[in-house]
């Protein structure tokens, strides 16, 4: 198997990830801005280490270069994406990242046609951020190919990461954004609302700004997209107060957003071990062909994010890797962007321990909904 780099390996994520891949028997070596950070992992992984920063002006190709394949773990992707994607693209070394912020996707499918050319494969959100609800849509599209909106809805309680929490607070104050007739569209955050039944009856839900906007659009060709998080009724009515007053300024001004982050790598690192084993999420949507009113809804429940992340963002690496170690295999990933799922397949969830995929209701049912088909793990 090829060379595997993570940077950001020492985060909170990416410390499970580099554990995961090396009891794998992945030949790791982790890496990071931190050296005494990056130097305390490697001893006790038992790999080597490489210190280096993305901002220095050193040759971050030539740190790459002896690499098959890199995973960033390093956020805010926004930052970090770039600059290693150009150094893989030098080097051609495939790009893979944990990334759910939808600019970074817009941006990477940008360089679709640099990657293709260099023979670099580029996959952004081989985590929790977009694997299920990207292997949902590419499921729910193989129903209804000729669909022309796509609804997507997450639920999940568990506690955030840090750097997750540093993500989100640099988002405060900010848009949403949904896809209208194949364009990106900015609206205000929790601009619409619905109910979706994430297994325990309707609950309330509000659009957010994930990741699929991009990426379901690149997996399935569907022109217009919403992703929807269960939230508590009076979240929305929050948010319209927010919009309504003036106080973004107030919470994207620089001396907030340092004192949250600051809150935060205080008190917080992420979930514990019992909440990595018994959290779930579940993940829900729906496709619909406006011309003649056919559609197709289906759930998914995952694992904790975190864990699943862990486990989505191996198994991507490990067929990324195979694939470059033997350039004549007939699954080896395409060069250019790519999504979890057009990388891997609609079932490329499946393969994870604890998912279970219900399909909810069929383009050929008639009288209603048929009863819910239940498929689960793939290694069943």
């Amino acid at each position: 198997m090829g060379a595997f780099l993570i940077y950001g390996s020492y985060g909170y994520t990416g410390r499970l990830i580099a554990r995961e891949a090396v009891s794998r028997g992945i030949p790791t070596t982790v890496a990071g801005r931190d050296g005494a950070a990056v130097t305390e992992q490697a001893a006790e992984l038992g790999v080597d280490g490489r210190t280096f920063d993305l901002e220095d002006g050193g040759d971050v190709a030539a740190e790459l270069r002896e690499f098959d394949a890199v995973l960033n773990c390093a956020g805010p992707f926004v930052e970090t994406a770039e600059p290693i994607v150009e150094a893989c693209l030098e080097a051609e070394t495939d790009y893979l990242d944990i990334t759910g912020e939808f600019p970074v996707f817009e941006r990477l499918r940008g360089r679709d046609d640099a990657a293709r050319s260099a023979g670099v494969t580029l996959l952004p959100g081989v985590g929790f951020d977009v694997v299920p609800t990207d292997c949902l849509a590419a499921f729910l599209h193989e129903l209804v190919p000729s669909a022309t909106a796509l609804s997507l809805g997450i639920k999940s309680a568990g506690p955030l990461s840090r750097g997750t929490a540093r993500t989100a607070v640099e988002h405060l104050g900010g848009d949403s954004v949904v896809r209208r007739n194949g364009r990106l569209l900015r609206v205000p955050m929790g601009f619409r609302t619905r109910e979706i039944d994430f297994g325990d009856g309707p609950e309330h839900a509000v659009t957010i700004p994930w990741g699929d906007v991009v990426t379901a659009a690149h997996t399935t060709g569907i022109d217009s997209i919403e992703v929807y998080a269960a939230a508590p009724s009076w979240a929305s009515t929050a948010m319209h107060i927010g919009d309504a007053l003036p106080i973004g300024w107030v919470l994207e001004s620089e001396p907030v957003e340092d004192g949250l982050k600051r809150l935060i790598d205080a008190a917080v690192d992420g979930p514990d071990e019992r909440a990595l084993v018994t959290d779930r999420a579940t993940v829900w949507g729906e496709i619909v062909d406006d011309s003649d009113g056919r559609r197709a809804r289906a759930r998914l429940e995952t694992p904790n994010p975190y864990a699943l992340t862990v486990e989505t963002a191996v198994n991507a690496a490990e067929r990324v890797l195979g694939g470059r170690t033997d350039r004549a295999r007939a699954d080896r990933i395409p060069a250019g962007f790519q999504t979890p799922a057009s990388a891997f397949g609609a079932a490329f969830v499946l393969e994870c321990s604890a998912v279970e995929r219900e399909l909810l209701e069929s383009p050929s049912d008639v009288d209603g909904p048929t009863p819910p088909v239940l498929e689960s793990d793939a290694n069943d």
